[in-house]
């Protein structure tokens, strides 16, 4: 695969006023672009070619009633996100699957809220997205032999899955976790670099850049199914933002799938 470099202006550090991303450290481990691994677009974007890590953030779960007034079956806007974290309540995000009646379940009040987006027009309010982002559900899913071979099912657990939006520079820093049982349960990260431009009123086009591995001894447990592993969670493609308020946002793209993100704060 010939490698590509990335342009200049991702070897600056990026600018994330809202959410402490840190540099640390140049990366051994780094695959640049590849278009063929396209695949997952949980998050609008990514930063910068060296690992990062998000820290310090915690939970802005506090579901709030943007809009106040009565919906159409009786429920306010809380009511129904208060009844969307109790649905995907212990199914860890959906990676693993989800029963079919569970993720209607899920897509109704996913609807029942996009029919209520109080930004309808969010790429005219970018700052709506920028900051830093958890994902709590997505349609995404690692099943059969593509979890076996990545050793999720024995060795590797994931962690959290991290975003962090940096609107002015148009770039974001996308983390996926990971835990290893058995070296001293290490601790890892993968490290998603893309760009975006506005596409329309609500959608953006994005583009991977590059990727990383840290630390290195995580790199030796993925090498071989490397491509597996970045076909997953690339974000390449288009995103529809299709609902977001302060405290969550919802995500459709380009092959169909649902991304659930909440706002995470210092």
């Amino acid at each position: 695969m010939a490698v590509i470099a990335p342009s200049k202006e991702l070897l600056q550090p990026p600018i994330s006023p809202r959410c402490h991303v840190l540099l640390a450290g140049k990366p051994k481990f780094q695959m640049a672009k590849n278009p063929r691994a396209r695949s997952f677009s949980p998050w609008l974007r990514p930063t910068e070619q060296r690992s990062y890590g998000l820290v310090n953030c915690r939970s802005s779960r506090q579901v709030s009633a943007f809009g106040g007034g009565e919906l159409s079956i009786g429920r306010t806007v809380a009511d129904i996100k208060t009844a969307l974290y109790q649905s995907i309540q212990g199914i860890n995000r959906g990676i693993f699957g989800v029963p079919s009646a569970k993720k209607s379940e899920i897509e109704g009040l996913v609807k029942l809220l996009e029919s209520h987006n109080p930004t309808p027009h969010p790429t005219e309010n970018l700052q709506m997205v920028d900051g830093c982002w958890k994902l709590v559900y997505s349609t995404i899913s690692i099943l059969g032999a593509k979890r076996t071979k990545l050793g999720l099912r024995d060795f590797v657990s994931l962690g959290d899955f991290l975003q962090a939006i940096d609107v002015a520079e148009r770039k974001a820093v996308n983390v996926i976790k990971f835990n290893v049982r058995g070296l001293k349960m290490l601790t890892g990260q993968l490290t998603v670099v893309a760009s975006f431009k506005i596409a329309s009123k609500s959608r953006v086009d994005i583009e991977y850049k590059n990727s990383t591995i840290a630390p290195d001894q995580l790199m030796s447990i993925f090498r071989k199914n490397y491509d597996i592993l970045l076909a997953i969670f690339n974000p390449e493609g288009w995103l529809e933002i299709s609902y977001v308020d302060e405290s969550m946002r919802i995500g459709r793209d380009d092959k169909g799938n649902i991304f659930i993100l909440e706002r995470l704060e210092l």
